[in-house]
């Protein structure tokens, strides 16, 4: 056993206390920020609640990025299933992964909007973007190409753009 034992004037104790205090504080106020720098980005993402009309939709999907025609390409009337097997797993973890939780609507009938983005950054034409909507409220959303070899994704502009 190996016991060490030092000797401090009482001014360098208070020092050492206060660097200690000083570290703690600047690791607290760095986790804080970080924590506001994500809320700010969170923030800046359009409010899913109170989108009751076809501006308000092409709106919600401005506050992303995207520019799109300023009339759905197609408007139904869907119901999410009751029970969800697995194959429905990825669609599930894309909406997750945007805050949307759509097992919480299993049962109940949503609209789904769909519009042309006019704006995808790799300037591909016959891109799209769905909106889920029920009761004024967007509850999941994504972009996809609807060709053979195409491509889906959720609401965000992908990287890069």
């Amino acid at each position: 056993m190996l016991i060490v034992t030092a000797r401090l004037p009482r001014r360098k104790l208070a020092f050492s206390v206060a660097a200690a205090a000083l570290v703690c504080c600047a690791a607290l106020a760095l986790n804080f920020g970080g924590d506001a720098a994500q809320a700010a980005m969170t923030s800046s993402l359009p409010s899913p609640k109170g989108v009751k009309t076809n501006e308000d939709r092409v709106a919600y999907l401005e506050g992303y990025g995207w520019q799109v025609a300023q009339e759905p390409l197609a408007t139904e009337e869907l119901m999410i299933p009751e029970e969800m097997d697995e194959s429905y797993d990825d669609y599930l973890s894309l909406q997750s992964g945007q805050g949307f939780d759509l097992e919480k609507y299993a049962g109940k009938r949503v609209k789904r909007y769909t519009y042309e983005i006019t704006n995808y950054p790799t300037g591909e034409a016959g891109v799209h973007a769905n909106l889920m909507i029920y009761r004024n409220t967007v509850i999941g959303g994504e972009v996809l190409s609807p060709q053979m070899d195409g491509f889906l994704h959720g609401l965000a502009m992908p990287d890069g753009s």
